[in-house]
């Protein structure tokens, strides 16, 4: 059976998994309430933008990186990223959400791999000597599921667009319809996404987005929240 990494790419990308990933609009209740994103053009252009001048140079290029650390048995490169991934996260929920996620998807699949890498990880998060950033955790399991690096990235990319996009239409509101228009209009850029990510210059990973970084730390004092960041 060809592509047998499929099913379990799937698994991984799953925006359902019960890791509370619904319970965080990632700054996007904030551009809602000041009315910037107010309707399904407003809704795409955040969504766009997050996409390509956010996940890009931070989260995916790091899960990027993460992979290739696990496939190099780097334990020590990863924890380093680790610690990158900690300092790039300036608004204190986005840094807290990522690292709720990451060891909530680690107990899940940690269950079914055994390979040494990942209980050394384990171990390092008991001691609380790793955050376990979701973005990293991702990187680490598509490698040791041998999931191929693009095929990998599409999942990640995919899994945040449907996020946003799913968040956007309860938040603005929008139509079904609306949503499904966004994310379907999204499919080549996902796969442009993943081709530039796989060479973005290693100086330009954590490339600095305040308007994002600003809104999530608005998020903090919004006088009515639906969502935790």
């Amino acid at each position: 059976m060809e592509n047998k990494f499929l099913g379990k790419l799937l698994h991984l990308s799953d925006p359902t998994l019960p890791i509370g990933g619904f319970t965080h609009s990632n700054g996007l209740e904030t551009y809602v309430q000041k009315e910037i994103v107010h309707n399904k053009a407003t809704a795409e252009s955040y969504v766009r933008h997050n996409l390509w001048y956010n996940l890009k140079y931070n989260d995916a290029a790091l899960m990027r990186l993460a992979y290739d650390a696990t496939r190099n048995l780097d334990i020590d490169l990863l924890r380093s990223l680790d610690e990158e991934c900690t300092a790039l996260k300036s608004p204190k929920e986005i840094r807290e959400a990522s690292k709720k996620l990451g060891v909530r998807l680690y107990k899940i699949f940690s269950r079914y791999q055994e390979q040494p890498i990942l209980i050394s990880w384990g171990e390092l998060i008991k001691q609380k000597k790793v955050d376990s950033h979701y973005c990293l955790v991702y990187g680490m399991l598509a490698a040791l599921l041998d999931i191929p690096i693009r095929e990998a990235l599409h999942g990640y990319y995919y899994n945040a667009a449907i996020t946003m996009v799913t968040n956007a239409v309860k938040l603005v509101p929008l139509g079904q319809l609306d949503g499904q228009d966004i994310l379907f209009y999204l499919h080549d850029d996902l796969m442009t996404l993943c081709d530039e990510t796989l060479e973005v210059d290693r100086d330009l990973i954590g490339l600095c987005n305040v308007g994002f970084d600003i809104r999530c730390m608005q998020h903090e004092r919004l006088y009515t929240r639906v969502y935790i960041s």
